[in-house]
């Protein structure tokens, strides 16, 4: 197939390398400014284009690049990820068998953004990666080409379902594309259109990761590690300064009384802290820049998280 890629980010980038080695022709590159996280800019998406000597497109509006896809040969599909705008109905029309998206969510569920830190926030037993079919000016809409699980446990940390994205992504865009070359009309699952079936996942930011100690433990720790590494941590404060959680479990059951965020135990290695419901056994801090045990920075069990 004759294909354009769509978007940002290392995953893409990946991918489209991929694709020539499975028989494919790369045919276009979009592109648009990359946000800082991304370990893949603009300049590589040009560099491979050029490598290709195919046509690279640096735009944030992509509906402005209609009438250079027009002069192009047919492109039979695109392929999509992290695009910086909403593409329309006007641009998908160009491409015969439309453009294929990428979403970390259980499609219709947890469509939206940050999906995988809410699936983790909200306990459920696993998060979905989709690839599906877009439909102009929607939000992760549209036919089902393929689908997979990773299996979550009140342990799992973002960082993994990220790295097991990474990976599984380019695969699954591959096996879609082959579904849809043997048969141009296949669909794994059409999504169903009746609001109750869908979850609107919005936006979270640095200071949503606060950890508020009258919680329950496994509330803290879904916290924990759904704000983990790539992200910027879930946090608190301690002696008037800001202390990044990296690592934490459930402590052993007690009965004991508290206050939430009380230090209740030093070890070698960890700490463990009151909550609301149970207590936190805390592994991995980050303080000042410095990444240590806590209790290279906790001495007693008088002093306090907040």
């Amino acid at each position: 197939m004759r294909i354009a890629i769509i978007g940002r980010t290392e995953i893409l980038h990946d991918t489209a390398i991929r694709l020539p080695e499975q028989g494919h022709d790369l045919a276009l590159i979009i592109t648009a400014k990359e946000a800082p996280e991304y370990t893949r800019t603009s300049a590589d998406f040009q560099s491979l284009a050029e490598a290709l000597s195919i046509p690279f497109i640096h735009t944030p509006r992509i509906e402005e690049t209609i009438e250079t896809i027009r002069l192009l040969p047919q492109i039979d599909i695109g392929i999509s990820l992290n695009y910086s705008g909403v593409i329309p109905q006007s641009v998908i029309d160009l491409f015969p068998l439309g453009i294929l998206n990428a979403h970390g969510g259980d499609l219709p569920r947890y469509r939206g953004n940050a999906c995988q830190a809410w699936a983790i926030i909200n306990g459920e037993e696993r998060i979905g990666l989709c690839i599906h079919k877009m439909i102009g000016g929607e939000l992760d809409s549209g036919d089902i080409i393929a689908r997979d699980f990773f299996p979550l446990t009140l342990n799992t940390k973002v960082t993994a379902v990220c790295q097991w994205m990474s990976g599984r992504i380019p695969e699954l865009f591959t096996y879609a594309l082959k579904q849809l070359e043997k048969d141009p009309n296949y669909v794994l699952e059409r999504q169903s259109k009746d609001p109750k079936d869908a979850l609107r996942c919005y936006p979270r930011k640095p200071e949503d990761g606060r950890i508020d100690w009258s919680k329950s433990a496994a509330e803290i720790l879904r916290l924990i590690n759904a704000c983990n590494k790539p992200y910027d941590g879930a946090f608190c404060e301690f002696e008037g300064q800001k202390m990044i959680i990296w690592d934490a479990e459930l402590a052993p059951e007690e009965n004991f009384l508290a206050i939430p965020g009380q230090i209740t135990l030093i070890s070698d290695g960890f700490v463990e802290v009151a909550t609301g419901e149970g207590k936190l056994r805390v592994r991995w801090v980050e303080l000042s820049g410095e990444e240590k045990f806590p209790s290279q920075f906790i001495r007693s069990i008088r002093q306090r998280l907040n």
